[in-house]
């Protein structure tokens, strides 16, 4: 099965200058646990997840500071650089064995430098689940 059958299409983004709070509020409004950071020219050049506000925000303990990370601070900051990319047309079994190799939970799917998709661990347990596997 190909990453392109089990892939999430709807992608919401966040811009490298778009502030922490812009963040929280689209990963909350998405019920996502993380947003590929995009440039002006809508290449990826991140992820900011939910891990890298919680890890930012527990490294001040100043009231004030935290509502300046949340008002002031870009993205660009606090995201994770190189988010990890695969191809629509590379195995389902080869995205998984991606992920766990990176530990991580999701690649973002790109099709000639574009953001076409988001693949998950909850989209192949999913189809595991259901017999689509």
């Amino acid at each position: 099965m190909k990453v392109a059958e089990l892939m999430q299409t709807d992608v919401k983004t966040v811009d490298l200058d778009a502030t922490v709070g812009d963040a929280i509020t689209t990963l909350a409004d998405a019920h996502v646990s993380a947003l590929p950071v995009t440039d002006p020219r809508g290449a990826i050049v991140g992820v900011v997840s939910t891990t890298d506000i919680l890890s930012a925000l527990s490294e001040t303990t100043e009231p004030d500071a935290r509502e300046r990370l949340i008002d002031e601070t870009p993205v660009r900051e606090i995201m994770t650089p190189r988010s990890r990319v695969i191809a629509p047309d590379a195995e389902v079994l080869d995205a998984a064995r991606e992920m766990l190799y990176l530990d991580v939970h999701r690649l973002f799917v790109e099709e000639h430098g574009r953001l076409i998709g988001v693949i998950s661990q909850t989209d192949i347990v999913g189809a595991v689940a259901t017999v689509k596997i």
